[in-house]
């Protein structure tokens, strides 16, 4: 019995390999005879390859792309609360932008000592919270850097084009108004300086409205 079963067993597999052989040639004289039949499934092939490729990446935590530039205002301290809504109406900006970039500007201002309500009035003069300002020297997004002359700070948030990033423009308009901070002896002269190389003429009027735009916010404090 067991070695009839094993002969049934080889006999059939013998046949499977066979058909399966005329199954692989049927294939290959269709693809030769139907050339646009081959490329089709390649295609096909291809296409779900790199779908199965697509799924298995994920998105880079530091990359601009993949990160929300607005925050809801609920929840936010009376302050920033009262500044995110005064911004809101003076700019004719939704709320919640600016929430993000107000949050934004009290987080930097705790790592480094730079007054929020000084970022904040900064980006109003520069930019009117249009993050996709483009100035005529090169200047680009809320705090008007220059994405070639502040590539290297740009390179971990995405590159170039991250300059149009609110969250990132701040960050780094931020880290670049610090550098001059620390090189002068007065915040004017800080600014002076910020304002050259945004672009600006620099001829104490930049300075004058940026300290006042920061007084009226210092006011809701």
């Amino acid at each position: 019995m067991a070695r009839d079963v094993s002969d049934g067993f080889v006999e059939i597999s013998r046949h499977s390999l066979a058909l399966v052989g005329l199954v692989v040639v049927a294939v290959a004289l269709t693809f030769m005879a139907r050339p646009s039949l081959q490329l089709t499934v390649n295609e096909m092939v291809l296409g779900w390859l790199e779908m199965r490729q697509a799924d298995s990446i994920e998105p880079p935590t530091n990359d601009a792309a993949y990160r929300s530039t607005a925050t809801s205002v609920n929840g936010l301290p009376k302050n920033q609360l009262a500044i995110t809504y005064w911004l809101s109406r003076r700019y004719r900006v939704s709320p919640e932008p600016i929430a993000a970039l107000v949050t934004e500007a009290w987080a930097i201002g705790e790592r480094s000592q730079i007054p929020p309500t000084l970022l904040l009035a900064i980006m109003a003069i520069e930019s009117k919270f249009n993050p996709f300002t483009a100035g005529t020297q090169g200047a680009m997004g809320l705090m008007q850097i220059d994405p070639d002359a502040r590539a290297q700070e740009l390179s971990p948030f995405g590159g170039r084009l991250a300059v149009f990033d609110p969250v990132t423009n701040l960050r780094v308009g931020a880290r670049h108004l610090q550098d001059l901070m620390l090189q002068s002896e007065t915040i004017e002269e800080a600014l002076r300086q910020y304002a050259v190389a945004s672009g600006q003429i620099e001829d104490g009027v930049y300075v004058e409205r940026v300290l006042n735009e920061q007084k009226m916010l210092d006011k809701m404090l």
